[in-house]
């Protein structure tokens, strides 16, 4: 009984020494920067002066004074359910699909794929599409079809800018999701379709849904917080597209929002709080995709 504690306390320990430095250094670097920002956000705080404590009031000025943060809110949930889901979704397919191909297809597509995550200069190619003159390729092929007869200023027009986002914003999502359910799938032990085919199932839909996603729930899982992220912090796209702000903040999210009070004007209380509300909104989100997840396949 001692040899076999001790045993399991030698394994703990080393388990431990492999553990701690990474544990270090998400603790610094991730835990203790969000236990500070929620902190702050009960205080009255400008880089400036020591930060003054002022209780909910940060929080009450968002909710009730703060008209561009509720609008901001609803931009970003419309953008989130259309961006999230959907973009899931489509690299689940896409993933499932891609897999049914012979290896070196399979390496081209997939790195067709992933392109638009690592591509650096994206934002040239849709500015481009959506440029506000005739020379823009949307401008210019809607102008040629006899569609319009005048260019759009797409990127400056408020009935526009949300659904052009939206749009961007889909087709970069497709990206590290995408490679995780790759790998999710060459990971299945090819014996399993084996064995449910013995048990009744006789199309590729049923091998989809009763065999390989109850397989990939970890792989899904993972996908599903990267997507939420993604989806929740979409905001770089709004500034590159379309200047900061939008027009009318007609594209104008939480994350906007956050940078503005946090890196403009320096209002580090208050923008503690647009991030903890962030913050509190993905934790919410992750748990539900959770237990979505849990019951797949079951």
């Amino acid at each position: 009984m001692r040899k076999n504690k001790s045993k399991f306390n030698h394994h703990g320990i080393v388990a431990w020494t492999f553990v701690l430095p990474y544990f270090s250094i998400f603790c610094v670097f991730t835990v203790l920067p969000v236990l500070i920002s929620i902190l702050l956000s009960f205080t009255d705080f400008n880089m400036l002066e020591m930060p003054g404590f002022i209780g909910l009031s940060n929080y009450t000025r968002l909710f009730l004074q703060d008209d561009i943060f509720i609008k901001s809110i609803g931009n970003t949930f419309i953008l989130a359910l259309i961006t999230g889901p959907i973009g899931y979704l489509l690299c689940l397919l896409f993933a499932w699909f891609i897999n049914e191909l012979k290896p070196v297809g399979r390496a081209i597509v997939t790195l067709i794929f992933y392109a638009p995550s690592i591509s650096g200069n994206m934002y040239l190619v849709w500015r481009a599409v959506f440029s506000g003159d005739a020379y823009g390729y949307l401008n210019g092929f809607l102008m040629n079809m006899g569609f319009i007869s005048s260019p759009i200023i797409w990127l400056k027009d408020e009935k526009y800018i949300l659904t052009i986002v939206a749009i961007v914003s889909l087709w970069s999502s497709l990206g590290t999701s995408f490679l995780t359910f790759i790998a999710g799938f060459q990971g299945v032990d090819k014996s399993y379709y084996e064995a449910s085919a013995i048990d009744g199932v006789t199309n590729r839909w049923q091998e989809l849904w009763y065999v390989t996603m109850p397989l990939m729930r970890p792989q899904m899982l993972l996908s599903a917080v990267l997507s939420i992220t993604a989806a929740f912090g979409v905001g770089t796209i709004v500034t590159q597209l379309c200047g900061f702000p939008s027009t009318n903040y007609a594209a104008h999210t939480i994350l906007n929002h956050l940078q503005d009070y946090g890196n403009t004007k320096y209002e580090l209380g208050y923008a503690s709080a647009i991030a903890t509300v962030l913050f509190i909104i993905m934790v919410l989100s992750n748990m539900v995709i959770r237990k979505i997840i849990s019951k797949v396949g079951s």
